[in-house]
């Protein structure tokens, strides 16, 4: 019999018989009503919308013969957020892989209250390491004590909550989920056996495309799941119809569509071919070999009005899908999944840099046993992952030039290369032994006070599918809500717009994000968590809270 249990309306779960207590249903996982309200006449509620004005605030520089004119800045924006979240499908590709399948069973855990058992005793499904659901907000002070009132991240706005969403997608391997879960070797044994029939009813994934040149050879025994043919114009139909049947079918409102599948080589970037929109589309109808199945993949969502997240670090966003985004105004967001390694190095790489310690050389090592392990053994898909690894330091180095030397310039103006910067090294190995618990190793070697030396030594182990499958729920549940908020500048006094294609406030989340083009990329962890705070408060008319705590520092 499953150890599967209830809801009652104490808000306490019941349990069957062969469990000898009560359990809680665990914070991160619990529903709420949207409960903040700002008594503010920037803030406004209705039926359908929260409408708020927002003062952007900034300072422009100009810099002349070493002196800085530094002159404040604002903007005032208004925003419009639908109130209530859309009905919400989540379509994966590489829906039987690690990833795809331990987000299906766990977000099936919760739905279904399912407890089991493991040496440790009695567990519970939960979604600790949601950026969204298990971490908190700064919203203010409380009068009588002065004491910071936080709320989870996924309360500042409505939000879809994880169990709601309709889980579905694509994958080269015809395994059934419950048997890809099984394959995975992720979850523990006693959830494994009660989630299997709910992961059965999903059945089979959709047939998904493959195109050896792109992925490593060691996956073409799995390939047995494929789009017939390969006519690239016909596969983006059929991913198109696929899309359109699956939202039709489920009665939902939004689709998010989400790369999961293995790391791509990097696209060349040809002109004529894929480096604007209306190139793209020609490459599909001719077929070109440098159209990558993700790079179809994310065109099928955007022509479809759909947003898509790319979780693996190569290059679908070509110029011409960027361009093709703006054109239709869909929403795209990536690249790779940031879980361990590299935000942890995001962190300590800043922490150097603003403590005025100069890092000299970062070393990084991970080794692991999954199938993502096995596809990135082979040299081109690898180097996809080093690049993504390797920009995280580069906007920590910019912004101290004490540190180093700033790049020279050439003809007008234009810097040659980065300048100095830390010797960065990234290396990746595939060990079938430890499975999906990943080893990291690092090394930060850091020049200090006159001309001493320090060195860091990190070991890190973690389990990467119980780490990156949070993230993708945080990422999918951020992109639906950026589609329910409208912007306008109050001095244009226009109609209120959708925002830019490119979704830069999912940065927190990824290794190496996709931003604007033109603009600089923030790795900075804390940065990215700040813009994101920012903004969710500025969407309901609160100021950003800061640590200067004035009221503490005078009489």
């Amino acid at each position: 019999m499953a150890s599967t249990i209830s809801n009652n309306n104490s808000g306490y779960t019941t349990p069957d018989t062969e469990l000898e207590s009560v359990l809680p249903i665990h914070p991160t996982a619990v529903r709420r009503p949207h409960a903040i309200t700002v008594q503010s006449p920037n803030t406004s509620y209705n039926n359908e919308f929260i409408t708020a004005k927002f003062a952007n605030r900034g300072s422009e520089v100009t810099v002349t013969d070493g002196h800085f004119h530094v002159t404040p800045t604002v903007d005032e924006y208004e925003f419009q957020t639908q109130r209530a979240p859309s009905k919400t499908g989540l379509m994966m590709i590489g829906i039987g892989g690690n990833n795809g399948s331990t987000l299906c069973a766990t977000v099936l855990a919760n739905r279904h209250n399912m407890i089991w058992h493991t040496k440790e005793g009695i567990q519970q499904p939960n979604y600790i390491g949601s950026v969204l659901r298990a971490s908190t907000v700064k919203i203010g002070t409380e009068p009588s004590s002065g004491k910071d009132v936080h709320v989870p991240v996924c309360d500042v706005l409505p939000m879809v909550h994880p169990n709601d969403l309709v889980l579905g997608g694509w994958d080269i391997s015809a395994a059934p989920l419950d048997k890809a879960m099984q394959r995975a070797k992720v979850l523990d044994y006693d959830l494994q056996r009660q989630v299997a029939p709910h992961m059965a009813l999903i059945g089979k994934p959709l047939p998904s495309i493959y195109y050896p040149d792109f992925i490593a050879a060691n996956q073409e025994e799995r390939a047995d799941n494929l789009i017939p043919g390969d006519d690239k114009q016909v596969h983006l139909e059929k991913i198109r119809a696929d899309i359109r049947q699956f939202r039709q079918d489920n009665g939902l409102d939004r689709v998010i569509v989400f790369w999961t599948a293995n790391t791509e080589r990097y696209s060349d970037i040809l002109p004529g071919v894929n480096d604007t929109a209306d190139n793209l589309l020609n490459s599909i109808k001719s077929s070109h070999s440098e159209v990558s199945p993700s790079t179809l993949f994310a065109v099928a969502a955007i022509l479809e009005g759909e947003p898509f997240i790319n979780g693996a670090p190569q290059n679908t966003f070509v110029p011409g899908a960027i361009e093709l985004a703006e054109r239709h105004q869909s929403f795209i967001g990536g690249d790779d999944l940031k879980s361990g390694q590299t935000k942890l190095k995001s962190v300590l790489a800043e922490f150097l840099v603003n403590a005025g310690i100069k890092p000299l050389s970062i070393a990084s090592y991970n080794h692991l046993g999954n199938n993502d392990g096995h596809n990135l053994s082979a040299e081109r898909q690898f180097k996809s992952k080093e690049i993504s690894k390797s920009s995280v330091v580069d906007d920590m180095v910019e912004s101290n030039r004490l540190l180093y030397k700033a790049p020279q310039l050439g003809p007008k103006g234009v810097p040659i290369g980065k300048g100095e910067h830390p010797d960065h090294v990234v290396v990746i190995k595939y060990v079938p032994a430890v499975g999906d618990s990943k080893r990291a190793i690092d090394e930060y070697y850091s020049e200090i006070f006159c001309g001493g030396r320090s060195t860091i030594n990190i070991f890190n182990e973690c389990e990467d599918s119980l780490l990156a499958t949070p993230l993708i729920l945080d990422l999918a549940i951020l992109a639906e809500l950026l589609t329910r908020v409208k912007y306008r500048k109050v001095s244009e006094k226009k109609e209120f717009a959708p925002l830019y294609s490119v979704l830069s406030l999912l940065s927190y989340m990824l290794k190496a994000p996709l931003v604007k083009p033109g603009t600089d990329v923030v790795n900075s962890l804390n940065r990215q968590r700040n813009a994101l705070e920012c903004f969710l408060k500025a969407c309901v008319g609160l100021e950003t809270n800061t640590d200067l705590l004035l009221e503490t520092r005078i009489w």
